[in-house]
């Protein structure tokens, strides 16, 4: 029998010095959702996806820039990445967060 998840989303995965740490929970034909804790100043450099994403940040703060415009968001904020638009994401304090990629 597979263990089930944590229940509360902030134990699902945990921060690591200097590093950024991700947990796929979910991977499935139309998408994927997948966790990320990211150390202070880490991040993810500009790429695309083919697919729309939503980027819920459960804890911290991080600046999420698409298509050359930056946001920065805490806590309880979401934003949707586009498919095909440039995106990066950037540790302004360390910050976890939640990755849902659904397939159109």
């Amino acid at each position: 029998m597979v263990n089930p998840p944590k229940n509360k989303i902030g134990e699902i995965i945990d921060y690591q010095i200097g590093s950024v740490v991700s947990k796929e929970l979910i991977k499935g034909k139309a998408g994927t959702v997948t966790f990320f804790a990211f150390d202070k100043g880490q991040g993810l450099s500009e790429h695309t996806a083919p697919f729309d994403a939503l980027v819920y940040i459960f804890d911290g703060e991080a600046k999420v820039t698409i298509a050359g415009q930056a946001k920065n968001l805490e806590a309880g904020e979401m934003i949707i990445m586009p498919a095909n638009k440039p995106h990066a994401l950037k540790a302004l304090k360390r910050f976890k967060m939640m990755l849902v990629m659904i397939k159109n």
